[in-house]
């Protein structure tokens, strides 16, 4: 009896060893279930200038469609708006002379509504992402200002698929996440530091289960913790919901994730 124990024991050894996290796979965010902040981004463009006063850091240049330099931005140097009528404005941002990205501000012919057509360089291995994030207006701006003055309170988000897609590896106590444009990290399970790969904005990253199906990822840029976000899988493996807390902006994210 003991030696047919064993055997069945040693049976159950090679499943024990591959026994998936229920993290590991590829999953994509679902965007028609995003929650968006309910703080709204503040623009002001008016004579000549324009503001984005809830950017982080704040953004105050010359709207003539020419380069302006812009500080504390890890992800560009410069930053061009360019008027092109009552309704729509025009936007490119680079890095060392390299376009990084573009939008067009669309707004609707009665002012409530702001459509952006963005694209991503998607660095550092994606290539361009593309997509488009629609806004209702909350509060007009100034009189005699252009319309994309005001508040705006995000509604909708698509975008590429590449750039909504990730993939999450367990092995032991390590977890390593990547994604296809290029970002990248592996991290212990313990709540450590670790490099994260890929995205200028974020330098290290630390990683820890909560408990068996929710994982704590707190993203830093130099030191300083720049957002947390928690990924709470289901039970039954399919999907997972997420949270995303922005220190910067002082803002918070919710949306469903499915695994593919």
């Amino acid at each position: 009896m003991k030696k047919l124990m064993l055997a069945g024991l040693l049976l159950l050894l090679p499943v024990l060893a591959v026994a998936q996290s229920p993290l590991d796979g590829t999953w994509k965010n679902d965007l028609s279930k995003i929650q968006f902040p309910t703080k709204p981004d503040v623009y002001v463009l008016q004579n000549r200038m324009y503001e984005c006063k809830t950017c982080v850091p704040p953004i105050n240049i010359k709207a003539d469609g020419t380069d302006q330099k812009v500080t504390g931005d890890p992800y560009s140097d410069t930053m061009s708006v360019k008027v092109i009528d009552d309704h729509t404005v025009e936007t490119t941002n680079k890095k060392a002379g390299k376009v990084v990205g573009t939008g067009k501000n669309s707004i609707s012919s009665d002012g409530s509504t702001l459509t952006v057509s963005w694209t991503d360089s998607g660095e550092p291995s994606g290539g361009t992402q593309t997509g488009t994030y629609t806004a209702k207006r909350v509060a007009k701006g100034s009189a005699g200002a252009h319309l994309l003055s005001g508040s705006w309170e995000g509604q909708k988000q698509e975008a590429s698929d590449t750039a909504v897609t990730w993939t999450y590896k367990v092995n032991g106590d390590e977890l390593t996440m990547h994604t296809l444009t290029g970002q990248s990290y592996t991290a212990k399970l313990d709540g450590t530091d670790a490099p994260y790969k890929g995205d200028p904005g974020t330098t290290s990253v630390s990683a820890k289960m909560l408990n068996k199906n929710t994982l704590e990822e707190t993203h830093k840029r130099d030191g300083k913790v720049v957002w947390i976000g928690k990924l709470t899988i289901a039970s039954d493996g399919k999907t997972a919901t997420w949270v995303a807390d922005d220190k910067l902006q002082g803002t918070t994210m919710q949306g469903v994730a499915v695994k593919q």
